[in-house]
């Protein structure tokens, strides 16, 4: 049953619902912004009306597959782990667009969602939150680079572990961490190539 749910959860997590919006939109989103086929650049190409209904619809196939899983499939403890990355795995490799799948961050939220009834995601919205609003202020309230976006969902998922781990939390949930926080920082391996070449750039311009 564990392989049945995985299964499920990967096809699950590679629909690719905003980029096929965004096709009715007559937007191609692989052309549009970092190229990333997710709600970001639906929202960016679309409109926020569109972008939201990419948001709720990559949320809701991570979280629904997990609830039906543990509600309906009986699925819990370590059978979990496989079935909640495979969302995440299959929005980030949707073999719908050929292996070349989003970002997988509105799906993380559905998946963490339905793993700990809200608690989890609600912290990595706040900690999102926080870290946007201080980045808002330092950049006086100017518009963030894409690189910057990136850059704050990795450290984000990192600080959720120091939650998890001052949580307590099941050694289940550590490993789900682990997956999903290794595949956040997969996908956003340009911008963190990018935050290390300017703190490189940073030294070598420092006096020494």
């Amino acid at each position: 049953m564990i392989i049945v749910w995985t299964i499920c959860a990967f096809v699950s997590g590679a629909l690719m619902f905003s980029y096929w919006l965004g096709r009715l939109a007559r937007k191609n989103l692989k052309t549009i912004g970092d190229g990333n086929p997710g709600a970001l650049n639906l929202w960016k190409a679309a409109g926020f009306r569109l972008g939201i209904a990419g948001v709720l619809l990559d949320f809701i196939k991570g979280y629904l597959v997990i609830l039906l899983a543990v509600e309906v499939g009986g699925m819990s403890g370590y059978g979990l782990i496989p079935i909640a990355l495979a969302s995440i795995f299959g929005h980030a490799f949707s073999p719908f667009l050929r292996g070349k799948g989003g970002k997988a961050i509105a799906v993380t939220f559905g998946v963490w969602s339905g793993l700990t009834q809200f608690e989890v995601s609600l912290a990595l919205a706040v900690i999102l939150a926080v870290m946007l609003g201080g980045m808002k202020v330092i950049h006086k309230w100017k518009p963030i680079s894409s690189e910057v976006d990136g850059q704050q969902v990795v450290i984000g998922m990192l600080l959720l572990g120091i939650y998890l781990y001052v949580r307590d939390a099941a050694a289940m949930l550590l490993w789900i961490w682990v997956g999903n926080t290794l595949l956040i920082m997969f996908k956003h391996h340009k911008e963190l190539a990018a935050l290390l070449h300017k703190k490189k750039k940073e030294k070598e311009g420092s006096p020494l």
